[in-house]
C-alpha cells in the first residue's frame, strides 16, 4: 500500500465536522502526503491551540527534525513520529533540505490514550517494519480517496493507531514482575499519592538504604522513585478532572501537590495545558 500511495502522488484532504460523529473516540481530520523542498516550514506544539490531536507523520524521503521536551531527533526515511498537541514539541525543515511525508491528524479520547500509551513504551519516534508502514500508508491513502463517512474516518484512524501500536509493542515479551520490595514500594505509591512520598520513605518500604534502593527501583521499572511519582499523580490528576467536579484546590489535596496553584504549574509543564483547560476541551468531546 505505500507502493500506491506514492503512485497517487501529493494530495491532501481535510475531514469536515460531519465526519466527526460523537461516541467515536478515535477518529480522523486530515491526512495528506506532502514534499517540502528548501522552504520555511515548522510546527510548534504549544502554538497549535488547546484543542487536543494527534499528528502521525511518516518520512519517506529526506530529513526532519523533532524536538520533544529537549530531545532532539533526526526524522530520516522509514521514521514515524508520533506527538500529541498541545505539548512541548517542535518539528521542522532544516534549512535548504528536503521532506516527504505521508501525515495523518487525529483526535478523540481513545486516540490520545494509545498515543500516550505509545509514546510511553517507544518515544515519540518509531521506525515501523513494512508491514505496519503498509497499514498506516493504506489508513492514509483511504482517508484521502474514499468517500468520506464518520464510520470510515473512525476505522482508518484506529488502524493506524493499531498499526503503531503493534510497531511499539509487537513481539516483546511480557514484562517481568517486580520483585518483592520494589512491587510493595509501587503499590504503596499506587494506594497513597496524597502523601508524603519521598525516596527516603519509599527506601524504608522497600528495606533498602537510598541510594541502593534507587538503582533498584530505577533498574526494575525504568524510572527514577521521583519520577515514577510525578507520573502516578499526574496520571490520577487526569481522572479526576474528566470524571469528578472536584477543583483543582481539591484535587492537589488528594494527590500529593502543595496547593493547586503548584498543581496548575507542574501540569502545565508536563502536559502543556491548564488542568482547567485540560478539562473543558476533552468535555467538548463527550
Amino acid at each position: 500500500m505505500l507502493s500506491a500511495l506514492l503512485a497517487h502522488g501529493h494530495d491532501i484532504r481535510t475531514l469536515g465536522p460531519a465526519t466527526r460523529a460523537p461516541g467515536l473516540d478515535c477518529t480522523a481530520r486530515a491526512a495528506g502526503y506532502e514534499q517540502r523542498i528548501a522552504e520555511e516550514y515548522s510546527w510548534d506544539g504549544l502554538r497549535r491551540g488547546s484543542s487536543p490531536f494527534l499528528v502521525i507523520q511518516h518520512t519517506v524521503l529526506g530529513e526532519g527534525r523533532l524536538d520533544y521536551s529537549g530531545t532532539r531527533h533526526r526524522l530520516r526515511p522509514g521514521d514515524c513520529m508520533l506527538v500529541t498537541v498541545p505539548h512541548a514539541h517542535r518539528y521542522w525543515l532544516q534549512r535548504g533540505g528536503r521532506w516527504e511525508y505521508f501525515w495523518l491528524l487525529l483526535d478523540g479520547r481513545e486516540a490520545l490514550r494509545m498515543a500516550r500509551d505509545i509514546i510511553a513504551a517507544a518515544g515519540p519516534v518509531l521506525r515501523p517494519g513494512p508491514e505496519v508502514t503498509d497499514r498506516l500508508a493504506a489508513a492514509c491513502l483511504m482517508l484521502m480517496t474514499a468517500p468520506m463517512t464518520p464510520g470510515i474516518a473512525a476505522t482508518q484512524a484506529f488502524a493506524a493507531m493499531a498499526a503503531l501500536h503493534d510497531a511499539a509493542t509487537g513481539g516483546r515479551a511480557p514484562a517481568p514482575a517486580l520483585p518483592p520490595g520494589i512491587a510493595r514500594v509501587t503499590d504503596h505509591i499506587h494506594r497513597n499519592l496524597g502523601a508524603a512520598l519521598t525516596v527516603d520513605r519509599l527506601a524504608g518500604i522497600a528495606g533498602m538504604s537510598r541510594a541502593h534502593f534507587t538503582r533498584r527501583f530505577t533498574a526494575a521499572t525504568g524510572t527514577a522513585p521521583s519520577a515514577h511519582v510525578m507520573a502516578q499523580r499526574l496520571d490520577r490528576v487526569e481522572r479526576l478532572l474528566l470524571a469528578t467536579e472536584m477543583t483543582v484546590t481539591e484535587i492537589a489535596g488528594v494527590t500529593g501537590f502543595a496547593d493547586g496553584n503548584y498543581l496548575a504549574k507542574v501540569f502545565r509543564r508536563h502536559r502543556g495545558v491548564s488542568p482547567l483547560d485540560f478539562r473543558a476541551t476533552r468535555a467538548e468531546r463527550t
